[in-house]
């Protein structure tokens, strides 16, 4: 126990002073061509989810998934009852 007490201590020293050896990075005077079409690709993606997030914000306000929740419980009640009333005249075709 007192071993791995020891080597925590050691472990927590030993990363305390890395932190202070990190060099800082030095910035590229000039973008190269990857950089730029990267930065452009970047670009063009926030701009496209910051007018998909003003269209979906726009939708909410329709209500839509109200709506689209009652459509589907009515199909299906609607949908269960012709169910039912095909399988009573299957039913009565072969068991006379």
């Amino acid at each position: 126990m007192n071993k791995l007490l020891v080597v925590t201590v050691l472990v927590a020293l030993l990363a305390l002073s890395a932190e202070s050896f990190r060099v800082p990075r030095q910035a590229e005077e000039e973008e190269g061509t990857l950089t730029k079409i990267t930065d452009t690709v970047k670009s063009y993606y926030d701009s496209t989810v910051n007018i998909v997030s003003g269209y979906m914000e726009s939708l909410k306000g329709l209500n839509l998934d109200e709506k689209a929740k009652n459509l589907y419980t009515e199909t299906s009640t609607v949908m269960s009852t012709y169910a039912g009333i095909a399988q009573d005249q299957i039913y009565h075709f072969f068991h006379h």
